[in-house]
């Protein structure tokens, strides 16, 4: 295969920085274009070191702070990331593109309303900025303001609607074709993809005409995955892949009948398993009466549709509290769930992640937690250590701890739900069938962080990155 020219003219200019820095040129100019060569040819650690030695003696350097914090969220250190952006805010306020950087790392942590307070910050500074307006967008989705939302929707992607991401490849890449919806719920990928094999460009499909040429590709994936949030986006999708011939990773088709409603109904047919009966409903049924009437006792569980890590997701005792329920969360519509025992005899409540890639079972996790609402990054993990050695012994051995009943209905779920990419989070009863919280493509597999308590994650996670990369590849491979 031929060398791919952008690569070797970087590296011929890296040659000629690095000659005039040997001889004496050290310029905080020339010492930045050094450190940003070295990451568009890939060289991170190189690169990390380099903006670390311009930070020593310019601690406020707002190039330095903003690319370092870009780079090393590349390499999967989210922490340090969130730093160096904090940095950037803090030293220069009165600089946009600082709060929205900012700003992105606290929504990808759940932290909405700092969030939303350096969005707002950063359209201060500059009413047009469109990634900030994209990022408040889905802010206010997730908070349940979705007429705001829209609006901010619009400005933020009306003119801004495709990303071409950086390829640092030696070789030509292959061009993945990454469908996005705007209004959220989308698989977080960009961690997984290698940028020195894959040259990924990113759409937002509502802002997409359907008339456009597409951008080129080899591989399509569907990073739409929540089909209680993504329907327009779908249908949107349909169009899109009905023009190419290129392989599509997660069929729009598959996603659109993932919503928790529909899942608690086909899943629950599956030997094994144990769905809740959910129903979505309009707020003004949301009384004792007609939630006795279609077949609810208490306690039971509502939640907005569309959202995720728990916000506006609450258990509601008895009558009296299903009242106050009803004025806190918002949206015409609500789902309402009805509650499984999880609590261990030992007063634990357990979530299991596996994901399906490409046909083949991954563990993700096993998060332990005193709440009934178990996310890991909440669960009592990070101060536990007998909790995490449990998840080390899942992940080590997930046929073991979940036993042959699990083992053979996450088979089954895998085949029902027909995605190439998709998640399952899950608890087990005595009889060690599988108690189902949800099963869709909208499943974050996060990096462990630098910790070193975290380190027993680090390869089990790395096969699920691998997986992804053989999956895009096999299908390259098949469409020639």
């Amino acid at each position: 295969m031929k060398n791919w020219a952008p690569y070797f003219s970087r590296q011929k200019r890296l040659e000629q920085i690095e000659k005039r820095l040997g001889a004496g040129e050290k310029t905080l100019i020339l010492r930045l274009e050094h450190a940003r060569t070295l990451v568009e040819l890939g060289q991170k650690e190189r690169a990390k070191d380099a903006y670390l030695k311009i930070l020593a003696e310019d601690p406020a350097n707002f190039d330095a702070l903003d690319n370092l914090g870009t780079l090393v969220y590349s390499m999967g250190f989210r922490t340090a990331a969130r730093t160096a952006f904090a940095e950037a805010a803090n030293k220069h306020p009165d600089n946009p593109i600082g709060h929205v950087k900012l700003a992105d790392a606290l929504r990808e942590n759940s932290e909405l309303n700092p969030a939303l307070e350096h969005y707002e910050t950063a359209l201060r500074l500059d009413p047009g900025l469109a990634c900030a307006h994209q990022g408040i967008a889905y802010v206010l989705m997730e908070m349940g303001e979705e007429e705001k939302a829209m609006r901010h929707q619009e400005l933020g992607f009306k003119n801004q609607h495709i990303f071409v991401l950086p390829y640092r490849g030696k070789i030509p890449p292959v061009n993945l074709l990454l469908l996005v919806s705007a209004a959220g719920g989308n698989i977080p990928l960009l961690h997984h993809m290698d940028d020195r094999i894959f040259s990924t460009t990113v759409v937002a499909v509502e802002y997409f005409g359907t008339s456009s040429p597409l951008p080129p590709h080899h591989v399509i994936f569907n990073a739409a995955g929540d089909a209680d949030l993504c329907q327009t986006a779908m249908e949107q999708i349909e169009k899109i892949i009905a023009r190419t011939t290129g392989p599509v990773i997660n069929m729009p088709s598959a996603v659109k009948v993932t919503g928790r409603v529909n899942n608690s109904r086909r899943l629950g047919e599956i030997p094994g398993v144990v769905t809740p009966k959910t129903e979505t409903i309009k707020r003004e049924c949301l009384t004792p009466e007609f939630l006795s009437g279609i077949g609810f006792k208490f306690p039971l569980l509502i939640r907005r549709p569309g959202c995720h890590t728990g916000k506006f997701f609450v258990r509601i005792e008895n009558e009296k509290d299903l009242k106050g329920a009803a004025g806190n969360l918002p949206g015409e519509e609500l789902t309402v769930i009805e509650y499984l025992k999880t609590r261990d005899a030992d007063g634990y409540v357990r979530k299991y992640r596996v994901m399906f890639i490409d046909g083949e079972m991954y563990p993700v996790h096993a998060a332990v937690s005193h709440d009934w609402k178990v996310h890991y990054f909440t669960a009592d993990m990070k101060n536990n250590r007998e909790h995490r050695e449990e998840d080390a012994r899942f992940l080590a051995g997930m046929p073991e701890t979940l036993g042959l009943t699990a083992m053979g209905a996450l088979s089954q779920i895998r085949q029902k739900l027909g995605l190439d990419y998709a998640g399952i989070d899950f608890g087990l009863n005595e009889q060690g069938e599988i108690l189902l919280f949800e099963a869709n493509a909208a499943m974050v597999v996060n990096p462990p962080d630098q910790d070193p308590q975290w380190d027993y994650r680090r390869e089990p996670i790395q096969r699920v990155q691998d997986a992804i990369r053989r999956m895009l590849m096999r299908r390259v491979q098949r469409s020639y």
